[in-house]
């Protein structure tokens, strides 16, 4: 359904025919975290996360999984070690 508390006009999972159905009956502004993610949008004067709506709980673990704004390390071909080999016997 379209929100019609905060975020008017955009599709929401917690929204209801008796309104919203999030915890406080609306989502909560973004984390200071947040800032530079490509899913912040502003409605009025607030930011709001598109896609979560208590963004706080997506970043009390470390980092939140969505975030666009975080590179994710990976390891090289160079990092990579091999472990465990041993000589074979020669007969």
């Amino acid at each position: 359904m379209q929100c019609a508390t905060i975020k008017t006009g955009t599709e929401c999972s917690f929204m209801a025919k008796s309104g919203c159905g999030f915890i406080g009956g609306s989502c909560r502004v973004i984390a200071d975290k947040c800032e530079g993610c490509d899913r912040v949008k502003a409605f009025g004067d607030q930011k709001y996360c598109a896609t979560f709506p208590d963004p706080n709980v997506r970043w009390r673990a470390g980092k939140c999984n969505m975030a666009t704004h975080i590179k994710v390390e990976t390891k090289t071909e160079a990092a990579k070690v091999r472990v465990g080999q041993q000589k074979q016997k020669k007969k």
